[in-house]
Formats: C-alpha cells, sequence, structure tokens
C-alpha cells in the first residue's frame, strides 16, 4: 500500500476557507479509480507553525499514484489549492502488510 501525506497551510487560515479547501478535496472521494482512500483532517491547534489540512490517501500501488497526480479530477483541485496554498509539505511512503 503507498500511503501519501499532504500538509496544508492556507493563505487565508479563517474556517471559511479552511473548509472550502477540505470540501475541494473532499470532492475526488469516488472520482479516481486509482484512489483507495481519502481522509482529511482539520488542525485544532491553531498555532503559528501549524498546518491547516492533512490529506492522506492511498493507493494500492505506486503506478496507481502516478495515474492518480495526472488524472483530470485531481489536477483540477490541485489548480484550486495551488491557488489557497501558502506553504505545503508531504510524505509518501509504503505500508507493507
Amino acid at each position: 500500500m503507498i500511503i501519501n501525506n499532504l500538509l496544508l497551510k492556507l493563505k487565508a487560515r479563517d474556517r471559511e476557507s479552511i473548509d472550502k479547501a477540505r470540501d475541494v478535496l473532499l470532492s475526488m472521494n469516488g472520482k479516481i479509480e486509482y484512489l483507495h482512500d481519502l481522509r482529511v483532517e482539520l488542525d485544532i491547534r491553531h498555532g503559528a507553525s501549524s498546518y491547516d489540512i492533512i490529506l492522506m490517501s492511498q493507493f494500492v500501488s505506486m503506478a496507481d499514484f502516478d495515474a492518480y497526480l495526472v488524472h483530470p479530477v485531481h489536477m483540477e483541485v490541485s489548480k484550486f489549492i495551488a491557488g489557497v496554498l501558502e506553504t505545503g509539505a508531504s510524505v509518501c511512503y509504503e505500508r507493507y502488510k
């Protein structure tokens, strides 16, 4: 299983902006056949060093992850996120059973 975690800090950190970004990310659910599982969680600390959102996605293989990256639905979501993102960080790893 391939796990990709993406941390997002938004330019506008108010609740409305964060909720909108969360909804856009969740809009991929059920629309991308390569996406095995998708979770989006919001930060509850709200500290200066905190990120606002974590996107946790799972894929059966690296080939599926690569296909997801160029999928039109993901590309549309990525364009939105790029417009509201201040900074981000990611960790992609393989979890063995």
